[in-house]
């Protein structure tokens, strides 16, 4: 069963048993999904499935940081439930361990060596973490581990 597929079948199920929150945030990937479609002018493969739910997952993310320094704890506890929805369709994340081998393995496979090489590692390193690694997390490993390349 595709993810596509999962998340309808989610949502009907949800719908029925009149869970609110978990609708609610069904919806709006549902929405996403289909905007991004609507875009590509046709259907979304798995990874861009997983693409549009990691942006929407990041997204919400965000928001919950929002939320949080406005004191809106409402809001709050509902960004929490949603990311917990979100994060049932996302690949398992990769550990730091893991990606701190990706990134050594990239910078000698680029033969990458100085802090100007970062964009090529980062960009590699992305590719084959595809959405089960956040894009900071990269970046401080890739800059700590070219700095250990120069030292």
């Amino acid at each position: 069963m595709t993810t596509l597929e999962q998340i309808d079948n989610d949502y009907i199920r949800e719908a029925k048993a009149r869970n609110k929150p978990v609708v609610s945030a069904l919806r709006m990937l549902k929405a996403a999904l289909k905007n991004a479609q609507i875009e590509k002018q046709g259907e979304l493969n798995e990874d861009e499935v997983i693409e549009v739910i990691g942006r929407e997952f990041k997204k919400m993310k965000d928001a919950l940081e929002t939320y949080r320094d406005a004191g809106r704890q409402e809001m709050v506890e509902q960004a929490e439930a949603e990311i917990i929805v979100f994060q049932n369709y996302l690949p398992q994340p990769l550990d730091e361990a893991t990606v701190k081998e990706i990134v050594k393995s990239k910078i000698a496979e680029l033969g990458a060596s100085t802090p100007k090489d970062m964009g090529r590692v980062m960009a590699e390193v992305m590719k084959e973490t595809k959405g089960r690694t956040d894009g900071s997390v990269v970046s401080a490993l890739v800059k700590s581990a070219l700095v250990e390349v120069n030292d």
